[in-house]
């Protein structure tokens, strides 16, 4: 028997079940109204499938958008996977849930940042504040100094 509960790892689970109910409507009903998502993942975990260039230039962690343009949208009770266009070169992503860091929707200013030992005493940024974003589907493909210093910029500047 356990010395107590982990309450920590239910929350866990429970915010990543909410990720794949939302996922999972998403996924049979399209976006409602203005929602949209910015997903911070992992790129080290194990299960995350991505093509190697997108690896290559996000060696660590990369944050995608879901708004105007995704396909294939496929939830599981492990993950998702989804394809996106990377300046106008389409690529299907597997995205397992324990490798998310955050979730934010902020058409409703509402956000999911999992905690991990390395990172307990950061806070979470505010609706519309996303620290170390990463990548950004339909957006310029021009390489990045770093992706630490990359900004979310709409993506309604890039569509014609």
């Amino acid at each position: 028997m356990s010395d107590g509960i982990d309450y920590g790892k239910l929350m866990h689970r429970a915010m990543r079940s909410l990720i794949q109910e939302v996922l999972g409507d998403v996924a049979k009903n399209g976006l409602p109204g203005q929602h949209h998502f910015f997903i911070t993942f992992d790129t080290t975990h194990e299960d995350v499938a991505i093509a190697d260039w997108l690896r290559d230039r996000y060696p660590v962690e990369m944050t995608v958008v879901l708004q105007h343009w995704f396909d294939n949208l496929e939830v599981s009770d492990q993950g998702f996977s989804v394809t996106l266009n990377f300046g106008e070169s389409p690529e299907p992503l597997y995205i397992p849930y324990d490798a998310i860091h955050t979730f934010v929707d902020p058409s409703v200013e509402f956000g999911l940042r999992f905690e991990t030992s390395q990172d307990e005493d950061e806070d979470m940024p505010a609706a519309g504040e996303h620290e170390n974003a990463s990548a950004h589907p339909d957006a310029d493909d021009e390489p990045e100094d770093s992706a630490q210093d990359a900004e979310i910029v709409s993506l309604d500047s890039f569509r014609k």
